[in-house]
């Protein structure tokens, strides 16, 4: 199995792990959403980095199956996911540590090498 398809479990484990810390000092299992609106400082942007996760993990997901599915190298499509982790770990790190900036870069960095994945195979 391509490695490319570790990163999609990674790339999906990543918002959980993120949540946890978010929340690793709530309690209340019974409304476990209506505790993120009480959440500050890096516990927010812990929360918030979680969001953005779920929100681009998708596109990587189908990208990666895609390139794969259609015959691009292996091997290229591995590392170029296992760089897409490694934007998504800092931009997680970036929004909890409040460097706003330097989260979007990592933020774009980690959308074009996605782009990258996904039209590898045009390029072959």
């Amino acid at each position: 199995m391509p490695f490319a398809y570790w990163c999609i479990l990674i790339a999906a484990l990543l918002p959980l792990a993120l949540v946890g810390y978010a929340k690793s000092e709530s309690r209340d299992n019974n409304t476990p959403r209506d505790g993120a609106e009480q959440l500050a400082g890096a516990k927010r942007r812990a929360y918030a980095a979680h969001q953005n996760a779920y929100e681009n993990f998708p596109f990587f997901a189908v990208a990666v199956i895609a390139a794969l599915n259609f015959g691009a190298s292996s091997t290229v499509v591995s590392g170029l996911a296992l760089l897409y982790i490694a934007f998504r770990l800092a931009h997680a790190w970036l929004y909890i540590v409040d460097r706003p900036s330097l989260r979007s870069a990592a933020y774009a960095g980690g959308l074009f090498t996605n782009i990258a994945i996904f039209v590898l195979p045009a390029l072959k």
